[in-house]
């Protein structure tokens, strides 16, 4: 069974930064992708993040380019999510998810998701 468990979410104030966890199991780490998406009130989830299916490139949304950093540990089955630089517009539920063959980070082309976690950014 794919499971996926999210930590590291919070409060921080704007500027700040935060480092998001995703410890998965229940499939082979370099079958599958793995993106990191994220929700706020009132709007459609977004890819924030993604991995190719090459493993070789990260695809970031342009509003965290230069900010967020996609990272894997092949050796613990997680990934994790480091923001930098934190706005009070990347509050947001961030869910990670996988799938067998991905190349969109568009959360209609993911299978398994997490429960999430909640960022929130005071500024």
């Amino acid at each position: 069974e794919v499971q996926l468990v999210e930590s590291g979410g919070g409060l921080v104030q704007a500027g700040g930064s935060l480092r998001l966890s995703c410890a998965a199991s229940g499939f082979t780490f370099d079958d599958y992708v793995i993106g990191w998406f994220r929700q706020a009130p009132g709007k459609e989830r977004e890819g924030v993040a993604c991995l190719s299916s090459s493993h070789e490139i990260v695809n970031y949304a342009n509003s965290v380019k230069g900010r967020f950093t996609f990272s894997s540990d092949n050796a613990k089955n997680t990934v994790y999510l480091q923001m930098n630089s934190l706005k009070p517009e990347d509050a947001a539920v961030y869910y990670c998810a996988a799938d067998q063959s991905s190349d969109l980070c568009s959360p209609y082309e993911y299978t398994y998701w997490g429960q999430g976690t909640q960022v929130t950014v005071s500024s």
